[in-house]
């Protein structure tokens, strides 16, 4: 191996990175599960919820854990932007329902919602499964379109930059879309 790959190799890992997320234009799984909106259960499903725009799904290791409660606070403070931008933001953990329930208020300030992966299906059908505890998802953030195709996929256990990329990948979906608009009614 050259000294170039394996630094870069060594880099990545480090970076805390996951090598194995759904590749960008890949068909997005479908899911239906019971989810959390300031402390309301409801149920989420993923064929319903691109009609509106972009959906940002990422799933995080467990609710009230250090980073996963900067995650939330951060994606809180980022929904009105997203939502601005007709995108969509659900977090999903392996918590029970009834845990999520105190999460969405309390972490992710009844602004977005949360979702229960309690059998893990969500989170191995997106490649999200934490390697070093496989009960919990990885930190991964993914875009998805409203055709049901991922845009755009993000991996790191720090939280700090899902947010921020995430917002990017809308922003750049909704400038090609109001750009493809307005070259149909001309």
């Amino acid at each position: 191996m050259t000294r170039s790959l394996a630094f870069a190799l060594a880099a990545t890992l480090a970076s805390g990175l996951a090598l194995a997320t759904l590749p960008n234009g890949a068909h997005a799984p479908d899911f239906t599960t019971q989810a959390s909106l300031g402390g309301k259960t409801f149920t989420f499903s993923l064929a319903e919820a691109p009609k509106k725009g972009p959906v940002v799904l990422y799933f995080y290791p467990a609710a009230f854990t250090p980073g996963c409660t900067v995650e939330a606070h951060n994606f809180a403070e980022a929904t009105d932007d997203f939502k601005a931008l007709g995108a969509t933001v659900i977090g999903v953990s392996y918590d029970s329902i009834e845990t999520l329930n105190k999460f969405s208020v309390s972490e992710c300030r009844s602004k977005f919602a949360v979702a229960s992966d309690a059998d893990q299906k969500i989170m191995k059908a997106y490649d999200a499964v934490l390697a070093q505890k496989p009960e919990w998802a990885d930190r991964v953030s993914y875009v998805i379109s409203p055709e049901g195709r991922i845009l755009y996929s993000y991996a790191d256990l720090n939280p700090d930059k899902h947010v921020e990329n995430t917002m990017a990948a809308v922003r750049s979906w909704a400038e090609a879309h109001a750009h493809q608009h307005s070259r149909q009614r001309s």
